[in-house]
């Protein structure tokens, strides 16, 4: 089973933005720490499960369990529903890629249980911070 940890990240609303992902298990340790173009905090969430599931299908067709500390994305996945219709584009990506995995799970987490995304979310921030020096 590959534990998929994700976490966006925004600094302001919208501000510079950034996304990280942790992947472990099945002999895998993949760290994603990537810049996106400035949004706010959900949508840098969703767009951070998004690509976490990308990179856990090159991966694996097998089992896939996705850790989040966002209500908003793991309700909406639990739910494949949005009420803000802004998010529903990521959703429905990633419900699409969710669906090519055998077993796939997503469950919410506390902060300090995904450090290590978080920590990859804000260094792509930093990235930004220091191309704009």
């Amino acid at each position: 089973m590959l534990e998929v940890y994700i976490d966006g990240a925004s600094a302001g609303n919208p501000g510079l933005s950034g996304i990280g992902v942790y992947i472990k298990g099945e002999g895998q340790d993949v760290r994603i720490s990537e810049p996106i173009e400035p949004t706010n905090n959900h949508h840098a969430e969703f767009q951070a499960l998004v690509r976490g599931l990308e990179e856990a299908s090159k991966l694996t067709t097998g089992m896939v369990s996705v850790r989040s500390d966002s209500t908003v994305v793991v309700q909406s996945m639990e739910k494949e529903f949005v009420k803000n219709e802004q998010y529903a584009p990521h959703l429905k990506e990633a419900l699409s890629l969710a669906a090519t995995f055998d077993f796939f799970f997503i469950k919410w987490i506390a902060d300090s249980t995904n450090k290590t995304a978080d920590t990859l979310a804000r260094q792509a921030i930093l990235m930004q911070k220091k191309q704009k020096e």
